[in-house]
């Protein structure tokens, strides 16, 4: 068994849940996921021992804050994801869709102008490491319906109720 590799982050606390924070070497975001798993020092997650150090993510920390407190619309946050050319293209124009509005996956494949991709644009919006930020959960399916989100479609109907998408579900919100 190979030992875990190091990485710097933290973890952040928001209204939906634990989520780990992952930053390069020059400090650019390069993770942000949920975690559903307890916590448990120290963390090992996905091969990664997390090196923890609140003050690399201060400023994703304050603007996550900002933005469950609707204070954020927009995140200005230096971020380097990994990942091939395909991706970082479908990852930026989800960056691209507006708060509080949805699109589809064939219409994000449209934009990437690949209109016969839908199915590699949901793939990249699957395999998207920078929730929330790389707004991922605003991408629904053709019929309107909330399909696949890697931190679970509780999250994501929370997140579009946060962004006013969605009306509140019957079922209390977890925000």
């Amino acid at each position: 068994m190979t030992a875990p590799t190091p990485v710097r982050g933290d973890l952040i606390d928001t209204p939906l849940g634990v989520m780990i924070a992952l930053v390069d070497a020059q400090g650019a975001l390069q993770r942000l996921e949920f975690l559903d798993d307890e916590v448990h020092e120290p963390l090992i997650w996905r091969g990664y021992l997390l090196q923890r150090d609140a003050t690399l993510v201060a400023a994703v920390a304050r603007q996550l804050e900002e933005y469950f407190a609707g204070q954020r619309k927009v995140f200005d946050l230096p971020l380097a994801p990994l990942g091939n050319a395909f991706l970082h293209e479908a990852w930026k124009h989800l960056r691209q869709v507006p708060y509080g509005t949805t699109l589809t996956y064939g219409a994000l494949a449209l934009k990437l102008e690949r209109k016969t991709s839908a199915r590699a644009v949901g793939r990249a919006n699957a395999v998207n490491p920078i929730a929330i930020i790389v707004p991922c959960h605003r991408i629904i399916g053709a019929d309107g319906k909330l399909t696949g989100y890697a931190g679970g479609l509780h999250r994501k109907q929370a997140l579009l109720e946060l962004e006013g998408v969605l009306g509140p579900s019957p079922q209390q919100s977890l925000l």
